[in-house]
């Protein structure tokens, strides 16, 4: 029998020395599947081996996107609750979208970006520790993007850092009070801006290995340049941004000396695996084969890197998916299939046109932006009209356009049938979102029209993404069940020990079914 101090030291020598995160930008567990005879045994296998693996994670709201997902893993909650409801934001006084960071009182590290992680509303995994700790922790981000490296770093964080497109550096917001002097001489003596020039991406293996995907056999191996105004942007959409990602994580872990004080410090680290420059996986199979082999890679020397500075039974690891994918266009016309393009700028004036046939000649809408109508409530009211019965009026026009599935009205989603609008309702977020949510048809095209945004392809299935934890503490194991993202944050807190994020809506999961005697 153990007395109380005793089993108190044990459940003290039971927390993590060092908590790492990665999130993997549009992982699949298919393709990990279907991949897996490529892969090492020191990266995607090993973990697959020696975690719990769940295959199916369910964000529970449609429309995911980078931002969104990850602000859901740490928080614990739905866009609904953290406000980031997706990559951008929509200025009802600009009438324009601009990035869902953005902080015009902030100024930037190696970037003219204003951004700090004040938009989101709750705390996270990382704030909770910093709380903990009384401060003591230290947190550290790094991803290519700045959504990514600023949304797991939280409020609390020492540093976060992501890849700026225009000058190849290692930027970071002033809003974090510490830039570590090797992650400037880094900047400085071998950015990629020193490098790009000569950097090529070529298949690593021969092209007859690359048979992880069906229906879809090589015939030409690829050589990418990265050139031009849009280098930077390009390399951040590419497999070789992954090793920039490593370099400088596995920096932090040796120069910053994560894990080696009194309490568990924490090191959040994004990976990207989506398609080269989000094009389709059909024409661009060799690429997605290579960049997870490269992935693959990247995970055992970070593993490594872990093992040799703190030792992985010192640490507790979470890999997880952003949830969604880029899906490539379909020829469904070719097939008889039907299909079809949308035009929201098109939908937007017809609206407008109609609205000023039944209220009068004015600027009744404001804008369109991720699927959402933006009505002129300032006008409105002016007006003294029925705003309910306006954007019900609207509502219904929009819901008769082709290649409209439904037009879902704020009033529908904030105060109906919870049942019937729970996907929509987790992603709605009362003050930033807007007054009409459409759904697109399946199969459709969505066509921005601007030469600067690319087509969106409608589809509504569910892409099977990854969660997987690894630990000291962690009986491996594989479930196909599908569990929530919400489950993410509650369970790493419980790994460490400290309350889960104050929004959070899961309780943890059960990973340790290990039965020992004492």
């Amino acid at each position: 029998m153990l007395s109380v101090t005793a089993q108190s030291q044990e459940r003290e020598s039971d927390i993590p020395k060092l908590v790492v995160g990665i999130t993997i930008d549009q992982l699949r567990t298919d393709y990990i599947d279907m991949m897996q005879h490529l892969f090492g045994t020191g990266g995607f296998n090993r973990l697959m081996t020696e975690g719990a693996v769940y295959e199916n994670v369910n964000y529970g709201y449609g429309d995911i996107t980078r931002a969104s997902s990850v602000a859901t893993i740490y928080t614990g909650t739905y866009p609904s609750t953290h406000s980031i409801t997706s990559n951008t934001r929509f200025n009802q006084d600009k009438k324009e979208a601009s990035p869902i960071l953005s902080d015009k009182n902030q100024l930037g590290n190696f970037t003219s970006e204003a951004l700090s992680p004040r938009k989101i509303s709750v705390s996270t995994i990382t704030d909770e520790l910093k709380s903990a700790t009384s401060g003591e922790a230290k947190i550290y981000s790094i991803a290519p993007t700045s959504e990514v490296a600023i949304i797991s770093a939280g409020h609390a964080a020492n540093s976060a850092f992501w890849l700026n497109e225009e000058n190849g550096k290692w930027a970071s917001s002033t809003y974090y009070k510490e830039v570590p002097v090797f992650v400037t001489e880094h900047n400085i003596k071998n950015g990629l801006d020193t490098r790009i020039e000569k950097t090529v991406w070529s298949p690593m293996l021969p092209l007859s290995e690359y048979n992880g995907l069906p229906y879809n056999q090589p015939e030409f191996a690829f050589k990418y340049f990265f050139d031009g105004d849009d280098k930077y942007k390009n390399l951040k959409l590419s497999a070789l941004v992954n090793s920039e990602v490593t370099t400088i994580a596995c920096s932090i872990l040796e120069k910053g000396r994560l894990g080696k004080g009194s309490v568990p410090d924490m090191l959040n680290v994004g990976y990207y695996a989506g398609n080269y420059k989000e094009q389709n996986v059909r024409d661009y199979g060799v690429e997605i084969q290579d960049t997870y082999l490269r992935l693959d890679k990247e995970i055992e020397t970070l593993l490594q890197t872990i093992d040799n500075t703190v030792g992985l039974d010192n640490a507790f690891i979470f890999i997880v998916s952003t949830g969604y994918s880029n899906f490539e266009a379909r020829p469904y016309g070719l097939y008889g299939v039907p299909t079809g393009q949308f035009y929201p700028r098109k939908a937007t004036a017809l609206l407008n046109y109609y609205l000023m046939a039944m209220y009068g000649h004015e600027e009744w809408v404001i804008g369109y932006h991720d699927k959402e109508i933006y009505l002129n409530r300032e006008l409105i009211k002016k007006k003294e009209l029925n705003l309910e019965e306006f954007v019900v009026n609207s509502a219904e026009f929009l819901s008769q356009m082709e290649g409209v599935q439904d037009a879902l009205t704020s009033y529908q989603i904030l105060h109906g049938d919870i049942v019937a609008v729970a996907p929509q309702r987790r992603r709605y977020n009362r003050q930033y979102s807007g007054d009409i949510v459409l759904e697109i048809k399946p199969g459709w095209e969505i066509n921005y029209e601007e030469e600067d945004k690319k087509n969106e392809y409608v589809q509504y299935n569910a892409v099977p993404t990854p969660l997987i934890f690894i630990g000291e503490n962690v009986t491996p194991q594989r479930v196909s069940t599908p569990i929530d993202a919400t489950a993410v944050a509650p369970t790493v807190c419980r790994a460490i020990r400290i309350r889960a994020p104050s929004a959070s809506k899961s309780y943890p999961l059960i990973l340790n079914y290990k039965t020992e005697t004492k």
